[in-house]
Parts: structure tokens; C-alpha cells; sequence
């Protein structure tokens, strides 16, 4: 017979309830912040609704009505500098953390409905109606509020979307020397995404001080947690990944506020991540103002169950059992914040001169000018003001011939020794002596700390690095080993870090850099060989550049590097191994974004390329001189730093237009610049845009498929003798 014994988990989890002793011993102030700024939060949400049902805020609702102690019991302890993030549900979060950063640290009494908190509820309800004067223009909405100033980093729409960003703001605040934490909000959908989970053992395994705080509302939008989850008690996730786990009642605010004191004492004593699941009950459907019984996945019975357990009813109960407060002054709060959300209302709206009597709209003047709508997609560059921009030609120091990975490693080792903020990560840089290529040799000799292996875990690190960009205190370089990777963190790279800057204003600086290489022609097969440029180009903000050789590596890095925006850098493993000209020690200089390259010159055709590619024209123009062609290697990818000037200078002269790409015609760069080119420079062109492009299907483990599916030197000679004979 086999012998059985027992296991246990490393890491406690418990379940934590408030007793009658905790109330009485509870701190008056504790006590009346919770209820005043739970009263003040449903105030709003009962506002917002009634907004919503008049038609006067544009898309969803996701009212916290019912979740509110979960949001003030946590969210009371935290300082300025403790960040959080949140969801789509997450007004009451939000409001909670902004309330805490504008109300003195003591009061006595109920807190007081000042000018700053008032701000805080006029910004936010502007915000959720999509309004100029909202913490984010009118750009986030309901779903995407922040606040920087008041370390309420975003709310996020993506169902645990923002959980690996957290990560990387946590990251941040341990590495800064603070004693300060993040706190990332998700519900009990979230916890069954990949992404979260990856967070958790990332989190655990680097001793981060997050706590992953689940709100546990019993229904992800219609679905029972218990139809979807083994185990419905969400904090048990906390013992395989080694993180202590507290488990308490969500209406019972103290009970909450409890489990979070106990987390942040072993968060900021360096003992690295928590876990507190609060259970509590969403009141009102997934969005709007009718209960969920009306949709027929509750029934009242079980929604008047937990309405007779309101987390600000006990609050209420509590505080005039002590005497903190008479139940008379309590509802005058009530009165004067209703008084207070019906004037901000006020502000903000008039009565439609079409509509219906009685029938509102918001103020003309109140919405966002039409022509913000892509301001802020990308920053205007002005960091690199000051840039000392070199090309070869005009270079001072000295040249010799380079190994192109050779100036990948060292370029970004000495990034590293002039900006204490650079940090590399990703899986395996810190390994094999360089990583799976040797890309951070000179970075692992010189910062080993700063070079971090990361599990595998795609969305998990790239959200990390998005977070710490966010944050600014750090600037991550990113690596994914192969470029195909970006589809298993496309949430991640799309969604979140491409998308940040516009959707919370405009304002914020993402540094966050991207290294990827492309594997075509080394025998990976379909999932590690792929041309991700014309998938990343079409993210209006990331950055793209693509350098076709050493001296440039180092400028474009460079410049990358520097660069407020998300920059996306796209290596070739075929350059990796070639020899080219390049710096012998001045790393220093930059190339500018949006300036291309022109290879060679001719009057009969303009060449277009970028990466390997641009050799590979070289060697077929050698082979087909009867054409003497332009050839411009684009350098920088993307809608906004492609090169016009160049381009259009070139197509004037020659009139006729090749476009050359290694990858799959599906994915291709070139059809988006076929057409633009066309749109833009039609009355130039004698002829449509000629492409090279590989074949349809990804590439095979086949040579002989594999060969067939990509462009090379061959596919290039053959259509220029094609462009020859058609003259």
C-alpha cells in the first residue's frame, strides 16, 4: 500500500470575521470615514443611474450600489503614494482612494463635504459622462477613470486586464526604496483569466508588495461563480501560489478593513504579496438601474437577503450605537451629498430646447472639442529635444565592422550605465550568458540585478513592464523571444500599453520598449517565425522601428529608449550573426524617429524595405543592373514616423513603386503602405504599387516549405526582371 501524508500550504489562509469586541474597539474616526464616504459614494452611484436612465451618459453604467464596504473598509488605510487599480465596476474604488488623498488624515465628526471632495465627485461624474473637465477629458468614461495625483492608476475594461500592470507599479515601489503597495481590484470573473494567475505567481515569485483584492459579487454578469469555479471560495487560489489569503464578508466593512491591515503590514514589511477576498452583492444588474431578477438569474428572495445586510446600514447601526453620531445627523449627510450631486448635475446640463418638457442634455460647452479626438494617441517628442542625431557620414568617432548582436548587447548595457531606471526583462535574459541570443551579455556583466528572468508568462511581464512604464520610475526593455509571442500578451502590448496614453487623457508618458526578433528561415514552424509589422503598425500607439544594421541598432535603440511612447524594436535573427558597419565605443547618438534611409540611388524605380530585407534587395538590384533603383530602408514602421518626405521625393523622381517584405501576405506591412501610397501619390504613379511578399500560409518545419512560404533575394530578382520586361 502507498503511504499518504498530509500537505499543507506554506502560506496561511484564513477566513476573518469582526466581532462585537472589534466594533466597540474600533476607532471613532475609522468609523464615521467609512460610513461618510460610503454615503457620499452611493449618493453618487444612485446620481449616475438616474443620468443613465434619462439617456444622458453615453455607454454602460456598472453601478458598486451594495459593494461599497469592501471599497471603503480597503481603501481607508491606504496612503497618497499606496497605489490602486480597479475595473469596470470600479466608481466606488476609485472615489474611495480619491477621497483619501484630498480629506486630512483626523477629523472628528463625520468627514465634511468639502470643496476638494466636492471636485473629486464633479471630476468623476464628469468623466463617466464623457466630459472635458473629467480626470481624463471625457476619454475613459465609466469604465476608464484615473487620477495619478491620488495613486488611482486606471480602471480597466478588460476583464483582469489591469492585474499585471499592478504588478509592474508594485515592482516600481519596492525597487524605489518606499515601504508603499499596490492594491489591484478584480471581481470573481477575473480570476479565472490566464493573466491574473500568471500575476500571481510572478507576484509571489518576486516578493511584490500587491494585494490582489477580489471582490467577489457571486455573479460575472449572469453567471453563477459556482457554475464556472471548482472552488467558489476565491481566495484559495492564494495557497498554490505560496500568497497569504484572507477570506471575509464584504458587507462587514471592519471585517474588511481588519483582513487589509493585516495584508498591509505584511506587504510593507517586505514579505511580498496578499491575497483578501471580500464577498459581497451587486445590487443592480451587470449595467443600469434594474435588479438582476428582473433579467432572471436572481430572484428577490436572495437580492432582499443581502440588502438586509447593507454594509452602510451596519455602518450606521454601529456608529449611533456608539454615539459617534445622532441617526438625525447621519441623514442630513444624505440629504446635503444628494443636495451636492443634484448641483454638480446642475453644472453640467440644460434643458434640451428639442426634446420633451422636462427632458435635459448635457451643456454644449461641457463636451470635449471634436478636434481632441486624436490628440494625445503618441506624445509630440519633445524629450528628445537636444538629441545629438548622427548618420555615417556625418559620424566623428570611429567605424569598423561589427557583429550586428554584439552592438544589440552593448548598446544596451550602456543605456544601462547612463539611466539607472533601465531594466530589462523577459524569459532568459538572465541565462545562457546573454540570454537566447546573447542580447544582453554586456547588460548581465555590468547590472545583473536589473536583468530579470521572467517566468513564462507573456501577458504577465509584458503588463508588468506596461505597469512600471506607467508608473515612470523605471523603463523597461521587454523582450519577447520571438515575435509570435505578441499574440499570447496582445492584451497586454494592444489593449493596455498602446492604448494607455489616449485613453486616460492624452497626458501620460508610456517609456516602455519592446525587443523582438523574427525567426523566418531557421525551421521553428508556424508559431515562431511570423512578420508581426503589419499587425503592430495598425496599434495607433506603439512606435515601430526596424534597424537593418549596426550602426543603426545603436542609434534607434537609442532613440527608443529616450522616447516617452511605446516603441516596438524589430530584430531579424538573419542580422544577428552578420558583420556591418558600426560604432567601436561612442554609443551615444541617436538616429531621429521618422527619418528613413536611402541605400542606394536610381531613377528608374523606387524599392521600399526594412529589416533583412533591405540586404536582400541590395543583392537582387546587383543581380538586375539594367534597373538602377532608389532604395529606402525605412527604419521607423509606423503611421506616424514613417518618412513622407523620403518617399514621396523618390516616387516624384522615379514613378513606380516595389514594396518588399519577407512575411505571409496576410499580415502584411506592405498592403497597408500599397495603399497609402497610392491614396497619397496616385497622379505620380505609372503603374499600381508592385509588392514582394511571402506565400499565405505561415511558414512549415519543411526547408523546402518553409523556403516556398517566405521572400527572399530570388522572389526579389524575379520581379524586378518582371518590372524590366514589362517596360
Amino acid at each position: 500500500m502507498p503511504s499518504r501524508d498530509p500537505l499543507s500550504p506554506s502560506s496561511p489562509w484564513v477566513e476573518l470575521s469582526a466581532s462585537a469586541d472589534d466594533w466597540d474597539a474600533a476607532d471613532p474616526a475609522l468609523l464615521l470615514g467609512m460610513l461618510g464616504q460610503g454615503l457620499w459614494i452611493r449618493a453618487f452611484e444612485e446620481y449616475a443611474l438616474e443620468l443613465a436612465g434619462e439617456g444622458l451618459i453615453h455607454g454602460p453604467v456598472h453601478s458598486s450600489i451594495g459593494q461599497e464596504g469592501g471599497a471603503v473598509g480597503s481603501a481607508l488605510p491606504l496612503r497618497s503614494d499606496d497605489f490602486v487599480n480597479g475595473t469596470h465596476r470600479g466608481h466606488h474604488q476609485f472615489l474611495a482612494k480619491a477621497f483619501g488623498h484630498v480629506l486630512p488624515e483626523k477629523y472628528d465628526g463625520l468627514p465634511e463635504l468639502d470643496d476638494n471632495v466636492r471636485t473629486v465627485l464633479r471630476r468623476t461624474l464628469a468623466e463617466i459622462c464623457g466630459l472635458s473637465d473629467g480626470f481624463c477629458r471625457g476619454r475613459g468614461g465609466s469604465m476608464h477613470l484615473q487620477w495619478r495625483e491620488a495613486g488611482a492608476m486606471g480602471t480597466n475594461a478588460i476583464v483582469g486586464g489591469g492585474v499585471p500592470q499592478a504588478a509592474g507599479f508594485a515592482w516600481n515601489q519596492l525597487h524605489a526604496g518606499t515601504d508603499a503597495v499596490t492594491v489591484t481590484y478584480f471581481g470573481d470573473g477575473a480570476v479565472n483569466i490566464g493573466s491574473v494567475l500568471e500575476t500571481f505567481n510572478l507576484a509571489a515569485a518576486w516578493r511584490l508588495p500587491i494585494c490582489f483584492f477580489i471582490e467577489n459579487n457571486l455573479y460575472a454578469v449572469s453567471t453563477p461563480i459556482g457554475e464556472v469555479t471548482g472552488e467558489p471560495r476565491l481566495s484559495a487560489r492564494g495557497a498554490g501560489f505560496n500568497i497569504p489569503s484572507w477570506r471575509v464578508d464584504g458587507m462587514d466593512a471592519l471585517a474588511v478593513n481588519l483582513a487589509m491591515n493585516e495584508a498591509l503590514d505584511h506587504m510593507r514589511a517586505g514579505r511580498g504579496p496578499t491575497i483578501v477576498e471580500a464577498e459581497v452583492y451587486r445590487y443592480f444588474h451587470q449595467n443600469g438601474a434594474y435588479p438582476g431578477s428582473a433579467f432572471g438569474y436572481r430572484d428577490k428572495a436572495e437580492e432582499k437577503a443581502w440588502r438586509d445586510r447593507d454594509a452602510l446600514e451596519q455602518l450606521r447601526s454601529h456608529v449611533v450605537r456608539r454615539k459617534l453620531a445622532t441617526a438625525r445627523q447621519i441623514t442630513a449627510v444624505q440629504k446635503q451629498v444628494a443636495a451636492v450631486m443634484r448641483e454638480i448635475g446642475e453644472s453640467l446640463l440644460e434643458p434640451d430646447p428639442q426634446g420633451k418638457p422636462g427632458q435635459r442634455r448635457i451643456k454644449p460647452t461641457a463636451w470635449p472639442d471634436s478636434s481632441f479626438v486624436d490628440a494625445g494617441v503618441r506624445g509630440d517628442l519633445s524629450e528628445l529635444d537636444g538629441s545629438r542625431y548622427e548618420e555615417p557620414d556625418t559620424f566623428s568617432g570611429k567605424l569598423t565592422d561589427r557583429r550586428f548582436i554584439d552592438v544589440v548587447s552593448d548598446v544596451i548595457g550602456r543605456r544601462m550605465e547612463t539611466d539607472e531606471r533601465i531594466v530589462v526583462l523577459g524569459e532568459d535574459v538572465n541565462r545562457l550568458r546573454g540570454g537566447t541570443n546573447g542580447a544582453t551579455k554586456r547588460a548581465l556583466e555590468l547590472f545583473p540585478d536589473r536583468v530579470l528572468g521572467t517566468p513564462i508568462s507573456e501577458n504577465a511581464f509584458t503588463g508588468l513592464g506596461g505597469g512600471m512604464a506607467l508608473d515612470g520610475r523605471f523603463r523597461p526593455i521587454v523582450e519577447f523571444m520571438y515575435a509570435d509571442f505578441m499574440w499570447v500578451a496582445a492584451d497586454q502590448l494592444f489593449n493596455q500599453v498602446a492604448k494607455a496614453r489616449h485613453m486616460f487623457g492624452g497626458d501620460s508618458a508610456v517609456p516602455f520598449v519592446l525587443r523582438s526578433k523574427l525567426a523566418a528561415g531557421t525551421g521553428y514552424g508556424s508559431q515562431h517565425t511570423m512578420d508581426p509589422a503589419g499587425i503592430l503598425t495598425t496599434a495607433a500607439g506603439l512606435r515601430v522601428v526596424a534597424p537593418s544594421n549596426p550602426f543603426d541598432y545603436v542609434g534607434l535603440m537609442n532613440t527608443a529608449l529616450a522616447c516617452d511612447d511605446p516603441v516596438v524594436v524589430l530584430e531579424h535573427v538573419d542580422l544577428y550573426t552578420t558583420t556591418g558597419t558600426g560604432p567601436v565605443d561612442d554609443l551615444d547618438y541617436r538616429i531621429p524617429v521618422g527619418k528613413a534611409a536611402l541605400r542606394r540611388e536610381g531613377g528608374d524605380l523606387t524599392v521600399i524595405s526594412y529589416l533583412s530585407m533591405v540586404n536582400h534587395c541590395l543583392e537582387a538590384l546587383d543581380q538586375v543592373p539594367q534597373i538602377q533603383a532608389d532604395l529606402i530602408d525605412l527604419r521607423w514602421l509606423d503611421r506616424a514616423s514613417l518618412d513622407w518626405d523620403t518617399v514621396e521625393a523618390s516616387i516624384k523622381k522615379t514613378n513606380r513603386v516595389l514594396i518588399v517584405e519577407q512575411g505571409a501576405v496576410g499580415t502584411s506591412y506592405g498592403g497597408w503602405l500599397a495603399d497609402e501610397i497610392q491614396r497619397r501619390l496616385f497622379d505620380w504613379l505609372d503603374q499600381p504599387v508592385e509588392r514582394v511578399t511571402g506565400a499565405e500560409a505561415s511558414p512549415s518545419i519543411s526547408k523546402v516549405l518553409e523556403r516556398a512560404a517566405i521572400a527572399g533575394t530570388d522572389e526579389i530578382v524575379a520581379r524586378l526582371k518582371q518590372i524590366r520586361e514589362a517596360d
